[in-house]
């Protein structure tokens, strides 16, 4: 088989250590770095690039589906896979908008993982069996919100708030003493619900529906 190379950009020891035994049996198969935040990832890529990148969306600075965008622009060689919980159709249609040749969860099993990154690396798409359920299921039955539909929780007000008045996401961690992924997460399910592809958008649209 040809060899690969692989990167992992993931701030979850257990989940970087989970990778490298799944594929540690596989000869083909070898990594070259594990990044756990944006940062790191960069520095690592300006000294290796990696035939497939395993990205997770959730990163402590900066957002995986922003890092996915600057990987792909700035290292087109490098076969962008995500690698989340977050099963959302946004955040699978973010990530391939930006650059994301594949899609899995993280209760992927070793096979599917492997026939990921052997597919994407032949020039394929590939997206875990359940994210191409929901895709489908939203397509034949227009799982989508309306506006109506929309609710955002407390703690989802209260962060939209601070965005509004151009708050950073450290900033508003310590507005509200809570972690910094924390905000990213609420940041992210907000968009989500709003259909926001950007905070210019976000803020917009949350406007337009007497959120803020």
């Amino acid at each position: 088989m040809i060899p690969i190379t692989i990167g992992i950009a993931d701030d979850h020891l257990l989940v970087i250590q989970g990778i490298k035994a799944m594929l540690a049996k596989k000869s083909h198969l070898s990594i070259v770095f594990a990044a756990e935040n944006g940062k790191s990832l960069f520095d690592n890529l300006k000294i290796a690039q990696p035939d497939v990148l395993l990205l997770d969306i959730q990163m402590p600075d900066v957002s995986g589906i922003d890092l996915c965008q600057q990987v792909a622009k700035d290292y087109p060689s490098v076969k962008i896979v995500a690698l989340t919980n977050m099963d959302e159709s946004f955040y699978v249609k973010q990530m391939i908008r930006n650059g994301a040749a594949g899609y899995l969860l993280k209760n992927t099993d070793q096979f599917t993982m492997i026939e990921a990154i052997e597919e994407v690396m032949m020039g394929n798409q590939y997206l875990d069996k359940q994210i191409q359920k929901n895709l489908m299921e939203e397509m034949l039955l227009g799982k989508k919100r309306s506006a109506q539909q929309v609710m955002l929780t407390k703690r989802e007000l209260e962060i939209l708030g601070l965005i509004a008045k151009e708050f950073t996401n450290h900033e508003i961690a310590e507005s509200l003493f809570i972690s910094l992924r924390t905000v990213q997460t609420h940041r992210l399910n907000i968009s989500h619900k709003l259909n926001a592809k950007n905070m210019v958008s976000l803020v917009k649209e949350a406007y337009k529906r007497g959120l803020i």
